[in-house]
């Protein structure tokens, strides 16, 4: 399904941060106030901004708070309280989406298969897309796999590069997360995910 595993990020939205729109919060009565992530963004955001005022402009540091705030800005602005994954990349993904109450997982979410040409339901929280490790090559060190992280509210699409073709995204991550720096699963390569048994995630009718 992915002949390559590397990810170019295109961050074409991330500049809307720059002329943010002034709308009202939308998410039924401010209720992304209590959101996990947007209590983690709004502390990471007051932190790097600190880091701007003591260590000055640098581009690492104001693509974060770009970053930061377009997250901050989706879910505070959405009117759906889960994210949406649409892929349109001609081929099978991997995307992340909450366990089934029966599920004896003791991860915080499970993994799924999104086919090409679909989106996820709009009542179905999609959490973000798994991106398969590369082995190590003569001429390359080998590339852990990742998960692709989104925020409640998001709407992600997923799109193969013509040329190269990488998976690309619409949006910016919330994070890209490696194994071991948050309870997702998170394996090591594309078949390791598949032999652990995955089913379709609800989708879109």
């Amino acid at each position: 399904m992915f002949k390559n595993t590397l990810v170019k990020i295109t961050l074409v939205c991330i500049f809307l941060v720059a002329n943010m729109m002034i709308a009202q919060p939308s998410w039924a009565g401010k209720k992304y106030t209590a959101d996990p992530d947007y209590i983690e963004i709004t502390k990471t955001l007051e932190s790097v901004l600190q880091d701007k005022q003591t260590q000055g402009y640098t581009p690492e540091i104001e693509q974060k708070i770009s970053n930061l705030k377009f997250q901050k800005y989706i879910l505070e602005n959405s009117e759906d309280p889960v994210g949406i994954c649409r892929n349109e990349t001609d081929k099978t993904l991997l995307v992340y989406g909450q366990k089934p109450k029966k599920s004896t997982s003791t991860y915080d979410n499970e993994l799924y298969l999104l086919p090409n040409g679909v989106e996820t339901d709009d009542e179905w929280d999609c959490q973000g897309v798994y991106i398969p490790g590369q082995a190590a090559t003569e001429g390359q060190e080998a590339i852990p796999a990742k998960a692709f992280k989104i925020v409640h509210g998001t709407r992600l699409v997923a799109t193969s590069n013509p040329d190269t073709k990488e998976v690309e995204f619409n949006l910016p991550p919330a994070k890209v997360i490696q194994s071991g720096e948050a309870n997702w699963l998170i394996p090591e390569n594309l078949q390791a995910a598949l032999d652990a048994g995955i089913t379709t995630a609800k989708i879109d009718d």
